[in-house]
């Protein structure tokens, strides 16, 4: 059986094409990763030897010619956004046994430009581009011999890819859920209104309420990313107007200090108040009293999806371009029930 197609040897993604799964699938079926359903293991291995590989000439299809190495390059100076992301890719790079370096560039210039020049004398074969924050970063440029992915923090280049959370949908999930659960009186205390994430938050939000007839009950406030914010906003608000009868927070940090102000308040939540956060950060909306409704981004879903696509760019079919607004989701706990 030939294992040539148009003249060059069959790779990976020609098996997961045939086999109608992803590339990390298809790699972790052939590598006897225990993660894979029989069945999608079967029409993997089926696929493989149709194009004429084995599950040893996977490893070699993705490492011929090439060094089996990937840089991660970020300036997510706590690791909150950046080591899931990390977890992620190497996931889905794990199967084809691709080690990833990860260079801190502490979000100074001077010091990603070193690890950038670090990177390629490695002869990386691909890089990662991990931000702190959803607002546009500078590009690398075009001119690099290895393609490049942006995860989270978009590249200002439209020419480049980029993954970044939808969070306009965010705020639309986040204002359907209330009205759903009977809401009327719903504000918004938002984060750093200098961040994309903030205004993006609240214009999803405001389309969302627009959609439905109606608005806030009072202006958004916009702040900061903290607990000590979302407890003096939610004081002011809830004191002025106790009619409230929901809070949409701009992150899970503001929702833990709305909490607080509810409780010294004596306002029942979720009986008299809802409140739903964003981030999903686990630590602290699994923690809170009640645990906290919220929008979670799935990092590791960025990490790998960054993957795919470098195990696309690699069998020579280059990487494509623009934005990619990757799906967020709504977890709902005990901080919003329907009003009954």
């Amino acid at each position: 059986m030939s294992t040539e197609r148009n003249g060059r040897a069959a790779t990976l993604n020609d098996v997961a094409q045939r086999a109608r799964v992803s590339a990390a699938t298809a790699s972790k079926a052939l590598n006897g990763r225990t993660d894979v359903a029989a069945a999608t293991r079967a029409r993997v291995l089926a696929a493989a030897e149709e194009v004429g590989f084995t599950p040893n000439a996977v490893a070699r299809g993705l490492t011929a010619g090439r060094t089996s190495t990937v840089g991660l390059l970020t300036s997510d100076l706590d690791g909150r956004f950046v080591l899931p992301i990390l977890m992620g890719a190497e996931d889905a790079f794990g199967a084809g046994r691709i080690d990833v370096f990860l260079c801190d560039a502490r979000g100074d210039a001077v010091r990603e430009q070193h690890h950038l020049r670090a990177l390629l004398s490695r002869r990386v074969d691909g890089i990662i581009v991990v931000g702190d924050r959803t607002d546009p970063r500078r590009s690398l440029g075009r001119a690099l011999p290895v393609p490049v992915v942006y995860v989270y923090a978009p590249s200002s280049d439209p020419r480049d890819l980029s993954l970044t959370p939808d969070n306009v949908e965010g705020g639309r999930l986040a204002i359907r859920h209330l009205l759903a659960c009977g809401r009327s009186r719903i504000v918004h205390i938002g984060g750093d209104p200098s961040y994309a994430a903030a205004q993006d938050r609240l214009s999803g939000a405001q389309e969302a309420l627009a959609a439905a007839g109606t608005a806030f009950a009072a202006e958004p406030m916009l702040g900061e990313w903290s607990e000590h914010w979302g407890r003096a906003a939610a004081a002011l608000l809830l004191e002025r107007d106790p009619e409230i009868d929901a809070v949409f927070c701009g992150s899970d940090q503001i929702a833990r200090g709305v909490l607080d102000a509810a409780r010294d308040l004596g306002r029942d939540v979720p009986r008299d108040l809802a409140v739903i956060g964003f981030d999903n950060w686990t630590v602290l909306a699994e923690n809170s009293r009640p645990r906290l409704t919220t929008v979670g981004v799935d990092f590791e879903a960025l990490g790998r999806t960054a993957a795919q696509h470098l195990f696309h760019a690699f069998d020579d079919n280059g990487i494509e371009s623009g934005v990619l607004h990757t799906p967020v989701q709504l977890v709902v706990r005990g901080t919003t029930i329907p009003v009954g």
